[in-house]
């Protein structure tokens, strides 16, 4: 068994001169969502196209749950479900009917446990007798992940799933890749959508004019906050507050928010002291609230569209 369920090398396209994805190599571990991220034209759907075969690759490796591309193409390729644009049906057919046909044309024989299994998985079974012209986007998406399944792949590859679904409809969706996961199924999906990213995703990817800038975890995006903790007070004077926490030189970056709050970067012991000092000088502390840097804060660092201004999200819980 391979130790994998995804390796890319070096994968690099060019067209004449112009060089769209550079040398880009990451991996994806088994039952793990992985998020490629970047902005529109950074070239994910290109590196996704290469990946299923859609386009030929300048040059680069592919290994899809231990079977390259290049020499194992039919295994490789049966390891693979894959969403690239949005998923095509007969409208005027069932959603059941739908994926009995996709499952006729298939290399392998699929049974009808197997469909029903899918039509489990993806959550659908009170609509699959109805026909697809009856369907959400959602529920649409849906189904085309559940054909995409049909095959048993290891790896599902979705770009951009999310497009056009309302803020239910992208729950639903996120919660329902997340029990792909547990199932044992890998999924690489990419978008433009950094905070539901946060949300969905184990490892991220960012993409950047071709180029990968930056891998990471999301765990790692949560330490970083703990390590480094930026703070939001709410207090009845800031600017008095403000004055005192400068004359005794306490945290760093500090800087007035709204009306009557500041923030400032502080360790866990000195939000004690800066609430006492505040307290013994007669200025009320109404809330304190740590500032959790987001997967968007991240990006826009690393892209350096964020040294005008980093935007943050105040967790309350």
């Amino acid at each position: 068994m391979a130790e994998k369920a995804l390796e890319v090398q070096s994968l690099t396209k060019k067209i004449k001169d112009k060089v769209i994805v550079d040398n880009v190599s990451f991996s994806i571990e088994k039952g793990e969502i992985y998020g490629l991220l970047g902005p529109n034209g950074a070239g994910k759907t290109t590196i996704i196209r290469m990946i299923v075969s859609l386009i030929v690759r300048t040059q680069g490796s592919v290994v899809v749950n231990g079977y390259n591309l290049d020499s194992q193409f039919t295994e490789s390729m049966s390891e693979m479900g894959a969403i690239v644009e949005n998923p095509e049906f007969y409208k005027y057919l069932s959603g059941y009917k739908n994926l009995k046909h996709y499952a006729n044309m298939a290399n392998k024989k699929i049974s009808e446990e197997r469909i029903q299994e899918v039509i489990r998985l993806a959550g659908i079974e009170e609509a699959i007798h109805q026909k697809v012209r009856t369907y959400s986007l959602g529920m649409r998406q849906r189904l085309g992940v559940a054909q995409a399944l049909l095959h048993g792949p290891s790896l599902l590859i979705l770009d951009e799933p999310t497009n056009g679904l309302d803020p239910q409809g992208i729950r639903e969706f996120r919660e329902y890749l997340r029990a792909l996961a547990k199932e044992g199924i890998s999924v690489l999906v990419s978008s433009h959508l950094l905070s539901e990213m946060q949300l969905m995703c184990d490892r991220f990817a960012i993409i950047e004019k071709g180029k990968l800038i930056h891998i990471s975890s999301i765990n790692q995006l949560h330490e970083q906050n703990e390590e480094a903790q930026r703070v939001l007070f709410e207090v009845s004077h800031s600017d008095m507050a403000i004055k005192l926490i400068h004359e005794n030189v306490m945290g760093d970056e500090l800087k007035k928010e709204g009306q009557n709050q500041f923030s400032l970067s502080l360790d866990k012991d000195s939000i004690a002291a800066v609430n006492r000092l505040l307290v013994k000088n007669n200025i009320d502390v109404y809330s304190i609230h740590p500032v959790a840097a987001t997967l968007e804060d991240r990006f826009l660092e690393l892209t350096g569209k964020g040294s005008q201004e980093v935007k943050t999200s105040v967790v309350t819980h």
